[in-house]
């Protein structure tokens, strides 16, 4: 459900340059991030200077810094747009009915109960079908008895009259002990699959730190040479000096 996620935040992941969501982030050597379009129009302003800032610290760089696509931040600005782009279509307009459970954000009623007086969008709606669906589903067809055993011959659930029935010498179960069976076997994937989204996110964060490796040490190498020629250029110019 969309009240269960972690809700991040829009502000954050703006570009302080033209003031919307990033698009096409890079994260630039003090930790700033901005979309790729405009630092590279605010330096390309800066270029008479010899002398690149950053736009939010003023941080400066002797060099034109190289930039990176920062792929994980695009993720996080991707699900955003497709959040809010959710959220916009559900919005309640004007003189529409608003769904009477949803506290932060008016959301668009799909259905009103006539008896309650209350409105519900297609979110708050949906746990109404799903009990309904539910209680039918545990009912036994055959014997119109709550279904309260497991048979594992047949993995199927049936009723007590079915044990004795049909299903006689069956092995069966109550249907809880299958149950709380399933829901360990459910954890243990569960755990396996957290297990495997952290091992991704560390080899994620391991490449994240390879790239800034590579441009840090790219970025170095630029200064290194435009310190040497420029200590060149004044070691010409003195020999010149004392050759007059």
């Amino acid at each position: 459900m969309a009240e269960g996620r972690f809700k991040l935040n829009q502000e954050t992941f703006r570009c302080c340059i033209c003031l919307d969501l990033l698009k096409k982030p890079v994260t630039i050597p003090c930790g700033h991030s901005y979309c790729m379009n405009c630092v590279n129009t605010h330096w390309d302003g800066e270029v008479e200077k010899q002398s690149y800032s950053c736009p939010q610290c003023r941080q400066n760089f002797a060099w034109r810094p190289i930039l990176v696509k920062n792929t994980m931040l695009a993720a996080v600005v991707e699900e955003l747009n497709d959040s809010k782009a959710a959220a916009d279509l559900c919005s309640a307009a004007h003189g529409d009915v608003s769904c009477d459970l949803c506290c932060e954000k008016k959301v668009k009623a799909v259905k009103s109960c006539l008896q309650c007086l209350v409105s519900y969008c297609k979110e708050h709606l949906q746990p109404h079908y799903d009990v309904a669906a539910n209680l039918q589903e545990n009912i036994c067809p055959r014997h119109d008895e709550v279904m309260k055993m497991f048979c594992r011959t047949d993995q199927q659930c049936i009723c007590y009259l079915c044990s004795v029935d049909q299903h006689k010498g069956h092995h069966t179960v109550l249907a809880v002990e299958k149950r709380n069976e399933m829901q360990g076997e459910l954890e243990d994937s569960m755990n396996k699959v957290r297990q495997r989204i952290q091992d991704r996110q560390k080899h994620l964060d391991s490449l994240q730190k390879q790239t800034d490796e590579v441009i840090r040490s790219g970025n170095t190498q630029q200064l290194r040479s435009q310190q040497e020629s420029e200590e060149r250029r004044g070691s010409h110019k003195s020999s010149s000096y004392l050759l007059c």
